[in-house]
């Protein structure tokens, strides 16, 4: 099984090349992405992102101090912006009280009893979890999707009801602990299902064709 997700993630590097996500400037700006970009599109992220950074609140201290009101007008391209606005200060009162707002301190625990932690956090869900703790903390952890969940079933290797846990854990338990390789995989599913393996497929040009149990005539 091990070989077989390699071959598919070479196969993928090939066609798409090194991708280098995420993309943003510090660790805490990931973490604030990755709140963010819970049932929005990445671009209606970056708006936010931008806001937040002129407002010049793009920090735990100024998350920590801005009103939750102004937080919310400021991330309003993300939507859901009252919600999420509320997570953002539930994650922020949760690193303050825990780690004395910073992420140095909260990365430099052991990752697995740290993900338990932030998925107490109301909000914080495992995607959203995993994704703080590989691309913000460098913690060798695998982060699913509904991209993930939908092409390793159209290629047999995922069962149609499998949960987000048996998800992760095809990978986790096939595939070196290894942070640059979990990271590249992640964003080369996401790329793939946005070219390719949409809900209806698009085969043609797929690299993923040959093998695949969903492949179009």
């Amino acid at each position: 099984m091990g070989q077989q997700l390699l071959d598919i993630f070479e196969r993928l590097l090939a066609h798409y090349g090194p991708l280098s996500w995420w993309p943003a400037e510090t660790p805490f700006e990931v973490c604030v992405g990755a709140i963010l970009t819970q049932n929005t599109a990445w671009t209606n992220v970056e708006k936010a992102v931008r806001a937040l950074k002129q407002a010049n609140v793009l920090d735990p201290a100024g998350l920590r101090d801005i009103g939750q009101e102004r937080l919310a007008q400021l991330i309003r391209p993300a939507g859901y912006f009252n919600v999420k606005s509320q997570r953002l200060k539930d994650f922020i009162g949760w690193l303050q009280a825990k780690f004395d707002g910073s992420l140095e301190q909260m990365f430099a625990n052991d990752w697995q009893g740290l993900r338990n932690e932030l998925l107490e956090v109301r909000g914080i869900g495992p995607e959203t979890c995993d994704a703080i703790l590989l691309y913000a903390g460098q913690k060798p952890t695998f982060v699913v999707d509904a991209y993930t969940r939908r092409l390793f079933n159209r290629l047999g290797l995922l069962s149609i009801n499998s949960g987000y846990e048996e998800t992760r854990a095809l990978f986790m338990e096939n595939l070196p602990a290894d942070v640059p390789l979990y990271n590249e995989y992640h964003a080369l599913i996401v790329e793939h299902c946005k070219q390719f393996c949409r809900k209806k497929a698009s085969c043609g040009e797929c690299p993923l064709a040959a093998g695949c149990c969903h492949a179009c005539p």
